[in-house]
């Protein structure tokens, strides 16, 4: 399935675009591989990645077993299991379109070969630059939908969201959020909910926020915020991302596959301030407090 997406998302974004995806399949000495897609210097996304990695089988350290016991997930150091995960991340030229980031994953316990449990995790969210809120009201809208039909809690999934994506030393969440999940016991109802989000992920962005805002102009002061703003969005991947540490603490990571969300370029403005009645002011407002947008 992950496979299958990752094509379709390409060949889409590949119809608007004027840069193509290079192609980086990989393996490691310990049998885990993936397909790495990355695009650059595109008129719509200035970087992007779709990439798609997969544990066949492993051991689970000391600490990744630890972290995973604390979500409540009984596991031991040693126990073996298997991973895969389909992620992407966006990040646009414009400041006018928000950067867009979304994965699915399931992670399984393995007992003599056989898998004994498995769990499913994923979502999507927005990291706009500036606000504007029939996009996000929209974006947030189809969410809803999608849990609505599936028998899914949005509410609960977009405070995961809210609160996963949320830099302490800032005082403030990483964007205006989306749904965000983890631990979902895998079976035929939550599988078709997770397939059904990860098709929804284009329609969602590029069929209806890109489209919308795409022939925009913009300006070098708000170009100048977005770079600001993608400093923060660096900050929370190199401080605080689950994913960014998972995979840096394996035995030889493929740091460019890690590091591959990482925005092409940012800036820190030391003490930074926004002028009172800005649009960029308002941006801040929003994200030191969450909005319901559905």
């Amino acid at each position: 399935m992950i496979e299958r997406v990752q094509t379709s998302i390409i060949s889409q974004i590949e119809s608007l675009e004027t840069s193509k995806f290079t192609d980086d399949p990989w393996s490691t000495s310990s049998n885990s591989y993936g397909r790495t897609r990355v695009i650059t210097d595109g008129t719509i996304i200035e970087k992007g990645a779709v990439s798609v990695s997969v544990i066949p089988l492993s051991n689970l350290s000391t600490s990744r077993a630890s972290t995973i016991s604390e979500r409540g997930v009984e596991v031991c150091e040693g126990s073996e299991y298997a991973a895969a995960a389909l992620s992407l991340v966006l990040h646009t030229r414009s400041p006018i379109i928000p950067t867009f980031r979304s994965d699915v994953r399931i992670f399984s316990l393995i007992t003599d070969g056989v898998v004994t449990r498995s769990w499913l995790g994923g979502g999507c969210d927005l990291t706009p630059y500036y606000i504007f809120d029939d996009d996000v009201e929209e974006f947030h809208g189809m969410l809803k939908g999608l849990c609505d039909r599936n028998g899914r809690d949005y509410e609960e999934y977009k405070k995961g969201c809210d609160d996963y994506f949320y830099l302490p030393a800032r005082k403030e969440h990483r964007g205006v959020g989306g749904i965000f999940f983890d631990d979902l016991e895998f079976n035929s109802s939550t599988f078709k909910f997770v397939e059904e989000l990860a098709e929804m992920w284009m329609p969602s962005w590029l069929d209806t926020i890109v489209e919308r805002r795409k022939g925009q102009e913009w300006t070098e002061e708000q170009r100048d915020w977005q770079l600001i703003r993608r400093g923060r969005y660096l900050e929370f991947n190199l401080l605080y991302d689950r994913g960014v540490k998972f995979g840096l603490a394996t035995e030889n990571p493929r740091v460019e596959g890690i590091l591959v969300s990482a925005p092409p370029l940012v800036k820190w403005a030391y003490n930074h301030k926004v002028a009172a009645g800005s649009e960029e002011e308002r941006l801040q407002k929003i994200l030191e407090t969450p909005r319901a947008w559905a």
